[in-house]
């Protein structure tokens, strides 16, 4: 009998994509043979880029692992426990960068695993140079005219600092 693929689904909204996500993205493809990058649009957020910018910030950084087949990256919204059993997952990938992640992603993983629980939830820790990077800070960061280069996907820096001048 053949060994089935091990896949795991990474998801977030990615607003946009960081550095720190990449790291967790490498990690997760030394454990699993295919990672489905996973972008939502998360009601509980007011995104700055749409869904489909988001995935072509994705698909831009990622698009040596893709082209090896390690990863692919697809919107989804609903259950996410859903999606994972759509693609074959057997996990859901969460980084952590600190503590005060961890509540909440605790709460959603137990939730998961009410919903289905042959879905795991495995929780991988970024760099410690990415721990205090996230999101949300980058777009500060940018709209106060601050450097951003190391904290983003060279491919896209251009594109975030056009959407995102900062205020003079």
């Amino acid at each position: 009998m053949a060994n089935k693929k091990r896949i795991v689904v990474y998801p977030g909204s990615f607003d946009p994509v960081t550095n720190g996500h990449l790291d967790i993205v490498h990690r997760a493809c030394r454990l699993f043979d295919h990672v489905v990058v996973a972008v939502s649009q998360n009601p509980l957020k007011t995104c700055l880029f749409s869904l489909p910018e988001r995935k072509r910030f994705l698909t831009l950084a990622l698009a040596p692992l893709i082209r090896q087949g390690k990863v692919s990256v697809e919107l989804f919204d609903g259950l996410l426990v859903h999606f994972a059993q759509k693609k074959g997952a057997e996990a859901v990938v969460r980084g952590l960068r600190a503590i005060s992640d961890f509540e909440y992603e605790f709460q959603m993983a137990l939730m998961n695993r009410h919903q289905d629980s042959s879905v795991e939830t495995v929780f991988l820790m970024p760099d410690e140079k990415y721990t205090y990077l996230s999101s949300t800070v980058i777009k500060e960061i940018v709209r106060l005219g601050g450097k951003i280069e190391r904290f983003l996907p060279a491919a896209i820096v251009p594109e975030i600092r056009k959407k995102l001048r900062p205020a003079r």
